[in-house]
């Protein structure tokens, strides 16, 4: 019996194998394109986003739609000045910070989602999704972590340097934002969507340790976490990293999913990354987005077989990318994905 997305995703979480194994790489930057629009306008007309998001889902038979247009939604309500692109996302202007010295972290305002610009449309946005697709495929709304948010405020090598000489009021920053996040997450879940996939960016390997990250964002992850379950809506994970913690932030938010691009730290492969976490959470991913850059058809069918070899036999696993799709390309790869996606068969 052929299922639709929404069941293909409720058979996994109740670890039970759907009809075929679903799909979804991160192509929301490129859905612009089934409009002819650049991505400024794409980033910053709400309709024309979501109607281009819902397009491009019909389009290429997506199993999910995901609300991730940059990283830069929540700095700018907290007043930070963006660059807006033609061709690429935005982001914070380095002139202008909303935290310009390691003093000024008790200053970012506390500030009301549904009174800023850009966090008011992101829930318009998640509206629009459930109402045009949520009944057939789940609807994720794409939320920054509260460090990241602040590092975009302040900058992230300056921010990097004062979780040494200032921890404390980096601290001050982050509980300020998480407060925040906290409110946004009531008027997202009021939308109807089904989870909240945070980015958690510097909880991995490559930027910084697991006590360092547990202790600027994980303990607050928690209660965000939690707020995101008070809604019966389910916790996602996006961490592209090299060596992501999945440990510790499975301990502080107990996600039902990990997207994710490389092994997680102390696996050493993604054998063992089946191994030690499919049973927990589904698995998302996991092709590096810059790999696309120099792909053809036969690469990318040798890649995703090895994906669906090393995935598929879990039932656990949705095929992706494992960070956003580049957003120079076209539909081409991503249509490859989801074919033999839907070709496969479970053992």
């Amino acid at each position: 019996m052929t299922m639709t997305s929404r069941e293909r995703f409720a058979a996994m979480l109740n670890h039970k194998a759907p009809d075929r194994m679903p799909v979804y790489p991160l192509v929301n930057s490129i859905s612009r394109q089934s409009l002819g629009i650049t991505y400024e306008e794409w980033t910053k007309d709400i309709n024309k986003c979501a109607e281009a998001i819902i397009r491009t889902t019909d389009e290429l038979e997506l199993d999910c739609l995901c609300t991730l247009v940059d990283l830069s939604v929540e700095a700018a309500d907290f007043g930070q000045e963006l660059l807006y692109f033609k061709d690429k996302a935005a982001c914070p202007d380095p002139a202008q910070r909303v935290v310009p010295t390691e003093g000024d972290y008790d200053k970012i305002p506390r500030i009301d989602p549904a009174k800023g610009k850009r966090m008011s449309e992101h829930v318009e946005l998640c509206r629009k999704l459930v109402k045009a697709r949520g009944k057939d495929k789940p609807v994720v709304a794409f939320v920054f972590g509260p460090l990241g948010i602040v590092s975009m405020l302040r900058g992230q090598q300056e921010m990097f340097m004062d979780l040494y000489t200032a921890p404390d009021e980096v601290k001050k920053g982050v509980e300020i934002v998480s407060d925040v996040l906290c409110d946004w997450i009531d008027q997202l879940c009021a939308t109807g969507i089904d989870a909240v996939m945070f980015d958690t960016l510097y909880a991995s390997r490559s930027i910084m340790s697991a006590e360092m990250w547990d202790e600027f964002e994980g303990v607050y992850m928690t209660r965000i976490a939690e707020r995101v379950r008070s809604h019966g809506c389910a916790v996602m994970i996006h961490n592209c990293g090299q060596g992501a913690y999945f440990d510790e932030q499975y301990e502080r938010m107990k996600p039902v999913l990990f997207s994710f691009a490389h092994p997680p730290q102390g696996c050493a492969d993604m054998k063992e990354a089946v191994e030690k976490y499919a049973d927990k959470m589904i698995l998302m991913g996991t092709i590096d987005p810059g790999w696309f850059m120099t792909a053809t058809p036969e690469t990318l069918k040798a890649r995703v077989e090895e994906e669906l070899a090393v995935f598929g036999p879990s039932k656990r696993y949705v095929l992706s990318t494992g960070c956003e799709y580049p957003a120079c390309l076209d539909f081409a790869f991503p249509r490859q994905m989801v074919d033999m996606a839907k070709a496969y068969t479970y053992k």
